[in-house]
């Protein structure tokens, strides 16, 4: 090989190696505080179910319908969600209703995300929020003006590679006051996985620390529902003898409000 033909391989080599590294550089460009803000929120929005894991354990699970959707965003760029939850065959009538705020973490916690969530001042005037034309919706300064007491919040941190999850986190120690069914306080814990799964797991304990609401075999498991679900809302899976079903509230989930 002559001088010239080394020194244009050279030089191609060169190119390759610099126009791979610059490739690497923009693959692996870090990702704001803000971009995870932004991708929790667009993971916790949108219809979900929990209808395949109440079908594994109808013993502790039900099948609920989780729906959040954007609402406002403060000056800082928080995002505000509103939440509810109810039971799948009855969408129009949730049991829990929320505002979350999605917001990177302080600089001095070591964590990506905050995610915190709100009383409504009047429930009544965001039921079914989401499945209602905007024009007929509180509009987002009324939202904001909505926002009450602070309930919880937990704090996540990105997974680490080849987890199923892209986020997971927990309160802050000794979780939050909370007095429902003789509760003296509560605990929370929140992953996002891929595909807009999320599992949430919810728990309350007296002053002893023992459970007294809440799921206990783990979380519950919320997976993106297509609205063409709703034709499955009437399966023989969501319907329960009263009395089975007022024992079964007590001892897997919470009408915390």
């Amino acid at each position: 090989m002559g001088t010239g033909s080394r020194a244009r391989g050279l030089v191609v080599k060169t190119l390759l190696l610099i126009g791979g590294a610059l490739l690497l550089k923009r693959l692996t460009k870090s990702t704001t505080r803000w971009d995870h803000a932004r991708i929790v929120a667009q993971s916790l929005a949108g219809q979900k179910s929990s209808m395949e894991q109440a079908a594994r354990a109808p013993d502790n699970y039900f099948n609920f319908r989780w729906l959040t959707c954007p609402a406002a965003e403060m000056v800082d760029g928080s995002k505000v969600l509103y939440f509810e939850q109810a039971f799948w065959r009855t969408p129009q009538k949730p049991f829990r209703q929320r505002f979350y705020m999605v917001k990177p973490c302080p600089k001095e916690l070591k964590c990506d995300v905050e995610v915190s969530s709100y009383a409504i001042r009047d429930v009544e005037e965001y039921k079914n929020f989401c499945d209602r034309p905007r024009d007929q919706c509180p509009q987002p300064e009324e939202v904001l003006g909505d926002i009450a007491e602070h309930l919880t919040t937990v704090h996540l941190k990105r997974c680490e590679r080849g987890k199923r999850c892209l986020y997971e986190g927990s309160n802050p120690p000794g979780g939050f006051p909370n007095s429902w069914n003789g509760a003296a306080y509560c605990t929370s814990e929140l992953a996002v996985l891929k595909n807009n799964e999320i599992h949430t797991w919810d728990r309350g304990y007296d002053e002893e620390g023992n459970q007294v609401w809440g799921a206990k075999e783990g979380p519950y498991e919320f997976k993106p529902a297509p609205a063409s679900s709703f034709n499955d809302m009437f399966s023989p899976l969501n319907f329960s003898p009263q009395q089975s079903m007022e024992k079964r509230i007590e001892g897997s989930f919470v009408l915390q409000d």
